[in-house]
């Protein structure tokens, strides 16, 4: 086990983003409850360890569709799917916060709902108002679970995805340690379900201009909204605020505590904090580059 693994293990407040993909049965798209109850049980012993836990989670709109019998969204025009879209965030929404209210409470743990767009980071009262929210929730033992306001998000103010929100958060909060959880591996020198050739990195010890282009060229699920680019843009992010990061399977939900025993899976991305790193600027800068 290297040092820089074993110091995972040291690590007190962990970020974990979860993506509607390991959420969800892909035959239906209906929620996967083995899956999320499993991945609440894990975070319940983490929290149980004495450390902080913070969830990102998708999910929203895929409930909200699934509830309403929509499966693909069938519109006129970009703001009526815009509308479409909102509406099914908002009936999705408060479906996948019942169920994770249902399921913290089995392990008493409490739960806390907290909604974000770019303008919550943007915006400096908003952005002191959420950081003090918080760390009274951190203190208090309570588990937030974040997602972005899709009911309200726009193109202008939307992060667009929750690999990025999850790098903001962990900015935000001065967390110590970042985890993805996707449906792949960790970072490859290609897309390995198109280059069977492609090697695997177990740890990128800075990003480089070649590094973050590798992630251009791919997408995610049909069901998620992050490739490999948004990955590599949460990297980015959270390397440079000095956050460790992990991407790693979402398979196996167990790997969370592998993980922070410290083994050597995924992709460890080494914090290199950027004392000029201008969060709020970085992202009201998204899409617009």
């Amino acid at each position: 086990m290297n040092e820089l693994r074993e110091r995972i293990r040291e690590k007190k407040r962990i970020v974990i983003k979860i993506g509607s993909s390991s959420l969800q049965h892909a035959e239906t798209g209906d929620m996967d409850y083995i899956r999320i109850e499993k991945l609440v049980r894990e975070l319940c012993d983490i929290r149980n360890q004495g450390k902080e836990v913070v969830l990102v989670t998708s999910g929203a709109i895929a409930a909200g569709k699934k509830a309403v019998h929509i499966k693909d969204i069938q519109a006129q025009t970009a703001a009526e799917a815009m509308a479409i879209k909102q509406a099914c965030s908002a009936v999705g929404q408060a479906r996948l916060m019942m169920t994770y209210q249902k399921l913290f409470a089995e392990y008493n743990q409490v739960a806390a709902q907290i909604l974000m767009t770019k303008n919550t980071i943007v915006d400096s009262l908003n952005r002191y108002n959420a950081q003090n929210t918080f760390r009274e929730l951190l203190k208090m033992g309570v588990i937030p679970v974040v997602n972005e306001n899709d009911t309200v998000a726009t193109y202008e103010i939307e992060i667009g995805d929750n690999d990025t929100l999850s790098a903001v958060v962990a900015a935000l909060v001065e967390a110590d340690l970042l985890i993805l959880l996707s449906d792949i591996d960790g970072l490859y020198t290609d897309d390995p379900r198109q280059n069977p050739q492609a090697d695997f990195i177990e740890q990128v010890d800075e990003l480089t201009e070649e590094l973050m282009g590798m992630g251009k060229g791919s997408t995610g699920s049909d069901v998620g909204t992050g490739g490999m680019n948004t990955k590599m843009i949460a990297a980015k992010i959270a390397t440079r605020s000095g956050v460790d990061m992990i991407i790693a399977n979402s398979r196996d939900i167990g790997i969370l505590h592998d993980l922070l025993r410290g083994e050597n899976k995924g992709t460890l991305f080494v914090a290199h904090e950027d004392e000029g790193f201008d969060l709020p600027s970085f992202v009201d800068h998204l899409h617009r580059d």
